[in-house]
């Protein structure tokens, strides 16, 4: 059996905006450097931050969320084969690549918003073509030019993505929204699954939230997803559509389906007992977890695990595809249908 890493990321840089195209270039991001002593902010493992995007207006943290222990050659994808070499160490067959600087609310502006999605999905091409069969991806739709999401799907799906990359929270909208059935449509008809990573595309919630380190604003809102989309029966319209729910943990799912189950009794319906199985949901679960308290309600078969490669936060583990193997939370069997099985079915691997 192999080894799937259903949640790592690439960690943007200048080369990232360098694929920006010529009639955009007045959007493209810049940095901006702190030269002086001053300690204005600490990133997540207290480092004095130094860097700064400086996008559509505002300064967006470059540093924050930066896991020392990977190179920053292999985060930023300037050097991919010690990125596979530093897989081959880990044990990971396979990394499905997320974005870093997204996970944040960036621009309302949408010509702004779809220059950075094309640069972005282009630079990850260029990153899967030097290892297409390990080396998968999300796309970043522009979800504020609905108009031009199906040209960036199907030049994703030509192009490894296994995914369309979605926050908790999008252009200030639920994902139960009508404005957003035609990407789950489209989605649907390329094989790509919704990916619903922590994070949000709000800039008010994002606000409010400032400096509570990411849980109310990041976790809570993809939690919130899971709910209203059972609720609104959203996947219903949808019937071979794939839904990832990634780094939030699976500790919530006994929490979350009981409230469920209550709501549908009060409205005199039973929750299955295959709910996640039936919408074609998955979770991302961390190492952390309490498997023993989880698998009852959720079983093995809609779980995931990834190790949120080049990232320095609650849901970080490098070694997490190792360790879920190895620690005996779990049957071999069943490490093996986490690692391997259920990441192959969620991205059409």
């Amino acid at each position: 059996m192999g080894a799937i890493d259903a949640d790592a990321h690439v960690v943007e840089c200048e080369t990232t905006f360098d694929y920006i195209d010529p009639e955009f270039h007045d959007y493209k991001p810049r940095v901006m450097v702190q030269k002086t002593d001053d300690v204005v902010a600490l990133d997540n493992e207290g480092n004095a931050m130094r860097e700064y995007w400086v996008i559509d207006g505002r300064l967006q943290p470059k540093e924050q969320n930066i896991g020392h222990n990977t190179a920053r050659e292999a985060r930023e994808m300037e050097d991919i084969p010690g990125r596979l070499a530093h897989m081959d160490e880990l044990g990971v067959d396979v990394q499905v690549l997320y974005p870093t600087l997204f996970l944040r609310p960036i621009t309302t502006d949408p010509t702004a918003e779809y220059a950075f999605c094309r640069a972005y999905n282009r630079w990850l091409v260029d990153i899967w073509k030097v290892a297409p069969d390990r080396l998968r991806w999300t796309v970043m739709p522009p979800l504020y030019s609905m108009d031009k999401v199906e040209e960036e799907l199907r030049f994703a799906k030509e192009n490894g993505a296994c995914g369309v990359f979605m926050r908790g929270l999008e252009c200030d909208r639920r994902l139960d929204n009508p404005y957003f059935f035609p990407l789950y449509e489209l989605a649907e008809e390329l094989d790509l699954a919704i990916s619903l990573h922590a994070g949000n595309n709000s800039f008010e919630l994002n606000d409010v939230y400032n400096g509570e380190g990411g849980f109310a604003r990041g976790k809570l809102p993809v939690v919130s997803a899971f709910h209203t989309l059972i609720l609104k029966e959203i996947p219903k319209r949808y019937p071979k559509l794939r839904w990832g729910f990634v780094e939030t943990s699976a500790q919530w799912l006994p929490y979350v389906l009981n409230d469920i189950s209550l709501r549908m009794l009060r409205q005199g319906k039973r929750m299955s007992d295959t709910l996640l199985a039936d919408n074609n949901f998955y979770v991302a679960l961390q190492v952390t977890d309490d498997l023993e308290h989880i698998m009852p309600s959720v079983g093995d078969g809609q779980l995931v695990v990834g190790t949120d490669y080049g990232h320095a936060d609650t849901s970080s583990e490098i070694e997490a595809l190792r360790m879920l193997k190895d620690d005996g939370k779990v049957s071999a069997a069943v490490a093996d249908r986490i690692l391997d099985a259920n990441a192959r079915e969620l991205y059409g691997l």
